[in-house]
């Protein structure tokens, strides 16, 4: 199993929505506890391989903590709870049934990059950011973050 002591945050690299929600994620998380690691990398091919997640299924982030994972409203609420904070507050939405959850977060899913953009490449975080992406790698075929 792909193994990291930190919850790694699965994303869609080429999406602005996702990658606006990882640097959102990073500016509310100074204690660096998030790594991240997008769908398209080779880490990420290995992390859905592991934990048998159907390739072609996904729409989703996925959060990965410790042997459990967790995709569309549920990672999503995960992230806020370990966030901490007034973030947790979030958190009351699981009261609303996850089928409804979950519809919500897949027409968002669906239309995405329509709503949001795309970009042809996924992108690089700055040199100081670079530890927490598990595929930041030099020379790889990434954009720069502004």
């Amino acid at each position: 199993m792909v193994a990291s002591p930190h919850p790694v945050l699965l994303f869609d690299g080429v999406c602005n929505l996702c990658n606006g929600s990882v640097q959102f994620i990073i500016r509310r998380d100074p204690q660096a506890r998030f790594r991240f690691a997008s769908l398209q990398s080779a880490v990420g091919q290995l992390y859905l391989e592991e934990l048998q997640v159907d390739r072609q299924a996904i729409d989703s982030v996925i959060l990965v903590e410790g042997d459990r994972w967790y995709k569309e409203s549920d990672a999503a609420l995960g992230v806020v709870r370990i966030l901490g904070g007034p973030w947790r507050a979030l958190g009351v939405l699981r009261l609303i049934p996850r089928p409804l959850r979950d519809r919500l977060y897949r027409l968002i899913a669906r239309n995405r990059y329509r709503w949001f953009g795309k970009r042809e490449a996924c992108w690089l975080p700055t040199p100081e950011l670079r530890e927490r992406f598990l595929d930041a790698q030099p020379g790889s075929a990434t954009t720069a973050v502004p």
